[in-house]
């Protein structure tokens, strides 16, 4: 087998895992493509329920004009009544100088976070016209204002990026050679700057993602640019690769990088630009923290508080959401979580909540053994 090329496998509970930051998004990112019509005691419920899961970080809206974002126009209404947690960061997305004025009153309890200096541009320029209402060409324009600025405040780290980073829907797919481009010239402005250049940005409004592209472009980066140890992965679910690539992603990092990731419980979320609405979805939190403990990665959460927070989120949008977990529950691989051999047909989405709520949810459906199932793998179902 000549050219053959040898892989080898490293067990999952040996394998050294970067430094995990995940940021839950769901009144954010989640809530900016639902109804508008939510009511504020629903999203303070909902938040006050996600601070009591282990999660470390919630960011609980965004500061923008409700002309373009009208699910975010009572934020101050939210910030205001909801109870915040000890160990938790909250945080809101803060688009510009005016939004952060408008958040200070709340700080704390919201952490205004300092903003690290990055050169960022979007390759779909027919998106940024949409969501941003700029052209690339204005994008550009920006990079030595944002140097300049960067300086002046003694920034001593910055960071480069790209957005629409492997496709958009209305110009199609991006190549490695086109996203090395723009990362070129951002850490290029940086370094004739002198300010260091330590994280990477890629982020995927529009869900183009893959996990062997996701993969290529890390292990490009790494290989230009050694010394860049943080990676921030805005990642969208519409085609179901944003948690394997996210989980691509960590493969290929080192245990001295720190990865961002941004999910939403239930995996909603989307823009209204874009063109394909709530299927746009994002990695469901619940479906993330499952696969971290599988890893060994000790996150803090409590899956099981997770789940009803995501029961919670579908009673309040009179419909189910899009992550796995919430739906048929964790792998019950300890005995005592074993399923019934002999529990009836298991068909709805409600009867599989036995996980969680017990037998009732199932009673009265087909049981058409004639006898009781019995197997040496099972002797505690022996009578």
């Amino acid at each position: 087998m000549t050219g053959a090329i040898r892989r080898t496998y490293t067990p999952v509970m040996d394998f050294k895992w970067p430094r995990l930051v995940y940021k839950e998004e769901c009144l954010r990112e989640g809530m900016q493509i639902e109804d508008a019509g939510i009511s504020v005691d629903d999203k303070v419920r909902l938040l006050d329920a996600l601070s009591d899961t282990g999660l470390t970080h919630i960011v609980v809206g965004s500061f923008v004009s409700p002309r373009y974002t009208p699910q975010m126009a009572r934020i101050d209404e939210i910030v205001q009544r909801f109870t915040p947690r000890p160990g938790v960061t909250y945080t809101a997305l803060l688009v510009n100088e005016k939004a952060v004025e408008r958040a200070k009153p709340y700080s704390p309890p919201l952490t205004i976070e300092a903003a690290r200096p990055v050169l960022s541009y979007h390759l779909c320029d027919v998106f940024t016209r949409r969501n941003f209402n700029r052209s690339q060409n204005t994008e550009i324009a920006r990079w030595p204002v944002v140097v300049s600025e960067a300086k002046e405040r003694g920034a001593t780290e910055a960071g480069i990026g790209v957005a629409a980073a492997w496709g958009s829907n209305f110009v199609g797919g991006f190549t490695l050679a086109q996203r090395m481009e723009v990362l070129e010239a951002g850490y290029r402005m940086w370094d004739e700057a002198g300010v260091p250049v330590t994280s990477v940005s890629l982020i995927d409004p529009m869900a183009w993602c893959a996990p062997h592209q996701v993969e290529e472009q890390i292990v490009a980066i790494k290989d230009r640019w050694p010394e860049i140890s943080r990676f921030y992965l805005h990642l969208h679910d519409a085609r179901g690769m944003a948690l394997l690539s996210a989980y691509a992603a960590m493969r290929v990092l080192e245990p001295e990088d720190t990865i961002e990731l941004d999910g939403t419980i239930g995996g909603i979320g989307g823009c209204p630009y874009c063109g394909t609405g709530r299927a746009t979805g994002m990695m469901p939190t619940e479906d993330a923290m499952h696969l971290f403990a599988d890893l060994g990665i000790e996150t803090g959460v409590d899956l099981d508080r997770l789940i009803d927070c995501v029961w919670m989120l579908e009673e309040i949008l009179g419909r189910p959401t899009y992550g796995h977990v919430s739906k048929a529950g964790p792998r019950p691989d300890q005995r005592a979580a074993w399923f019934d051999p002999n529990m009836p047909f298991v068909e709805t989405l409600e009867e599989a909540r036995h996980f969680k709520l017990g037998p009732s949810v199932y009673e009265g459906q087909i049981h058409p053994w004639r006898e009781p199932i019995r197997s040496d793998q099972r002797p505690d179902t022996f009578a």
